[in-house]
């Protein structure tokens, strides 16, 4: 399979210890990578990207967001995204993985700092009013681990880490306050284990009983976890992660679109289009085609 997508692995060449970059988007835009940043690219780490000025568009996932100064775009792993050349925009970029992150924290506590990255459970865009104080605050972190990220001695990474972990903690307090986060809801744990299922499974599987059966569970169950979290059936869920991926193999390949039926699922391509029809309200070549 030939892969037009890009598949980026978190590399600091500065600081390759470290797991966590912080980058101006100013400079990034300028340069010399080996890969395009204005065509769609995965990531494999996670993203926060902070606007400080200008204005423009930023997509992920094929959604483009707008944004201008105070706007926070959270970036998941395994999303695509892509750049768009603004000649005024300036902020950062703080660049991190997982292991950066949950190094130091409990399990509890390590679910609620990615749940503010999991775009199937809230808006990935938050916007901070500029003459607020969580602006001034957030600013100030930031220039807290620019500090830290150019010192490099033993303590700078443990510094930097605790002041990311007040920074994801601070957006979801935002997020929460907004009504754009889930607070203490049950079976929050339950569903985060249901969707890594689907995530790993869903071209196989795409009926309920099969992930009831991998969890140890009725599909009542099931639909009861789904429904309390986000409000709508397993099956729907299901689907809407399952199209997701789709559209990733749409876009990241040039393989037949009746080979990506194959490799979604599908025994028989026309099913296929119907599917992704029903879902997306397009077919398959005209998504692709807008895409690329």
């Amino acid at each position: 399979m030939k892969n037009d997508i890009k598949h980026i692995k978190f590399d600091n060449k500065t600081n390759p210890k470290s797991y966590f970059e912080i980058v101006q988007i100013e400079e990034l835009l300028t340069r010399k990578l080996d890969h395009d940043i204005c065509k769609n690219h995965l990531v494999k780490f996670y993203i926060i990207l902070f606007i400080t000025e200008g204005e423009g568009f930023h997509t992920v996932d094929f959604v483009d967001y707008p944004y201008q100064k105070g706007t926070i775009l959270l970036i998941r792993k395994d999303q695509i995204q892509k750049f768009f050349k603004s000649p005024n925009v300036k902020g950062f970029l703080l660049i991190f993985t997982e292991e950066f992150v949950i190094s130091h924290l409990s399990k509890l506590e390590a679910i609620k700092s990615f749940q503010l990255f999991n775009e199937l459970l809230s808006f990935p865009k938050i916007q901070l009013d500029p003459n607020d104080i969580a602006f001034s605050d957030f600013s100030t972190l930031i220039n807290q681990m620019q500090l830290e990220y150019k010192i490099k001695d033993e303590y700078s990474i443990s510094i930097t880490r605790s002041a990311l972990h007040m920074v994801i903690t601070k957006l979801s307090r935002t997020k929460f306050k907004n009504e754009q986060l889930l607070g203490k809801k049950k079976y929050l744990a339950e569903f985060l284990s249901f969707q890594q299922l689907v995530e790993e499974h869903c071209f196989q599987h795409k009926k309920v009983m099969y992930y009831a059966d991998k969890m140890g569970c009725s599909t009542k169950t099931i639909n009861n976890i789904v429904n309390a979290i986000l409000n709508k059936p397993a099956k729907t869920f299901i689907d809407e992660i399952a199209i997701i991926q789709i559209k990733r193999l749409l876009i990241g390949s040039d393989e037949p679109i009746k080979e990506i039926a194959y490799t979604s699922g599908f025994d028989d391509p026309a099913n296929f289009f119907k599917y992704f029809k029903k879902h997306v309200g397009t077919s398959p070549e005209i998504f692709r085609k807008s895409h690329r």
